[in-house]
């Protein structure tokens, strides 16, 4: 028998020598008359935080599988470091990916399920205690994975994508379940991550999160592309300019007349009315119009879910 053919460890495809730059280029996938993703093109450096954003049905689990090679494209291409996912030499030490927290068999305990990654994978089994520790699960890797809450599971599927210490991470939802302090731990590992060059993206409705934590936005609605770049340049290009936050004699017609000069007003737990579209000066000479007094009247920077909200508004899903 011949000996075996050494693996290049600088080749492109090899974790060694993978460069962790996603480009997705013209993805569109159908199912039946219905586009599900409409020609999406979107590119995610290394050493950075990428949120991908999108209402429910917007399309994006099934880019995110098209990725990885779970799906297959009507057109279009998905690589990463250049290569199709199904082309990469070590793919689970190339990639670390979790697209669903339930996939552990709820009759091993964590650690067993870790360690069959391991296997997998061709890491020493010593890597399963690695990363329970790192995901905070090491006092629970013995007891069954039926006992797990919820965050517990999420934590347990992070540490099994860890397994390969892999140059790309790709979360979908990771914040599920999780309370408080483990958002804080989750922003902690992936921010120290990306600190180390590598890539990660994170698919999340936790919009006040992804502000904090994402570097940069890639934002699909009904199937297609709406919006991508830096966090701030896409909350610095929205049309929506500064939050108006309004007291007023009288909310109902003042909103009523802000909907027909093409502002969006509503009302909040403070008893005022939050108004995008409009400047402050425009929210006055509407309420003088009317003949409504304005009793208090502040604005402050739109926020990533303002932007959001209306960037998606009336594309929630695919039609």
């Amino acid at each position: 028998m011949p000996p075996p053919v050494p693996v290049n460890t600088a080749a492109p495809g090899h974790p060694a020598g993978l460069d962790g730059r996603i480009v997705v280029s013209g993805l569109t996938k159908t199912y039946g008359r219905v586009a599900v993703v409409r020609d999406v093109s979107f590119t995610v450096e290394p050493g950075r935080v990428t949120g991908f954003l999108g209402p429910n049905g917007a399309g994006k689990t099934t880019t995110l599988r098209m990725l990885l090679g779970l799906v297959v494209p009507d057109s279009g291409t998905a690589t990463i470091g250049g290569l199709r996912y199904a082309d990469l030499v070590e793919p689970l030490r190339s990639v670390g990916a979790v697209l669903d927290a339930t996939g552990a068999h709820p009759g091993r305990s964590g650690r067993n399920h870790v360690r069959i990654v391991c296997d997998v994978a061709g890491m020493a089994l010593a890597r399963a205690d690695e990363v329970l520790a790192m995901t905070g699960l090491a006092p629970a890797g013995r007891r069954l994975v039926r006992t797990y809450s919820l965050g517990m599971r999420q934590r347990l599927a992070i540490a099994a994508a860890l397994v390969g210490d892999p140059r790309v991470l790709i979360l979908d939802e990771p914040a599920n379940g999780l309370d408080p302090e483990g958002i804080v731990w989750m922003r902690a590992l992936l921010r120290d991550l990306a600190a180390q060059g590598r890539t990660v993206v994170i698919s999340s409705h936790v919009l006040a999160e992804m502000e904090v934590l994402a570097d940069d936005l890639v934002i699909i609605a009904g199937g297609s592309l709406v919006a991508q770049g830096t966090v701030e340049r896409v909350i610095d290009s929205s049309p929506i300019g500064a939050i108006v936050h309004v007291r007023a004699s009288d909310d109902e017609a003042l909103r009523r007349a802000i909907a027909e000069r093409g502002g969006v007003a509503t009302p909040t737990t403070g008893g005022r009315l939050r108004i995008t579209g409009l400047s402050a000066a425009g929210v006055e000479a509407t309420a003088r119009a009317i003949g409504v007094q304005v009793h208090d009247l502040t604005t402050g920077r739109a926020e990533l879910e303002d932007v959001f909200l209306d960037l998606t508004r009336g594309r929630a899903t695919i039609r």
